[in-house]
């Protein structure tokens, strides 16, 4: 699977953004704007909703879960210094998609149990998309998480997030993890959507499933 999470550009809005990357194969973004007010996210949260709708898409919003519940789109994506998942959950309802940030296996573990839908496990490597950034993992340290987290009966999907390129597709799929998500890679790509077609057609090499 892939995650296309929006960022800021000076080329680009973020409903283009978004439009090259559901052009391009991508079924799964992610709304991030740390630094917009309630009314700007929400202005476009809007202008997504129907792009999405149109083409059966996932969308998740990063932080802002009175948002996702105002707008009932398909969850909320939470950092560490968010909103408790449990919390959101008893918010949100039983059919929202829950994703949760995690930077090492303690912090997966404690999501035992829990209801949450999917762990994105960064940074695979530095990136500026995230302006507080924790330890740096690489392959070594993704594909540790992934088996701490089978080791301890966890079947709950993980996503590789942080600095991600084309060429990392293969062998960061091959720790383990049940997606990507990317951002900056595409975004400044000469070519958007042409670039996630290249993302897309390598997981679903892997994996023919992958969405």
């Amino acid at each position: 699977m892939l995650q296309f999470i929006t960022h800021p550009s000076d080329k680009y809005t973020i409903a283009e953004e978004v439009q090259m990357a559901i052009e391009g194969g991508c079924r799964w973004i992610q709304l991030r704007m740390k630094d917009a007010s309630y009314a700007e996210a929400k202005e476009t949260a809007l202008e997504l909703i129907p792009l999405c709708r149109e083409t059966n898409t996932i969308l998740v919003i990063d932080d802002r879960v009175d948002l996702v519940n105002e707008l009932r789109v398909s969850g909320v994506h939470l950092g560490k210094e968010d909103m408790d998942p449990l919390e959101a959950r008893e918010l949100l309802g039983p059919h929202a998609i829950i994703g949760v940030t995690a930077n090492t296996e303690e912090d997966v573990l404690k999501f035992k149990g829990k209801d949450v839908d999917y762990v994105g496990v960064g940074p695979f490597r530095y990136t500026t998309t995230k302006s507080k950034l924790s330890p740096v993992l690489g392959l070594d340290g993704i594909a540790r998480i992934v088996k701490a987290t089978r080791d301890a009966g966890m079947d709950i999907p993980i996503v590789a997030v942080g600095g991600i390129t084309l060429d990392d597709v293969e062998p960061l799929m091959a720790t383990g993890v049940n997606g990507i998500a990317v951002s900056g890679s595409i975004i400044n790509s000469e070519d958007p959507m042409l670039y996630t077609m290249k993302i897309m057609e390598k997981l679903l090499n892997i994996n023919p499933s992958a969405k």
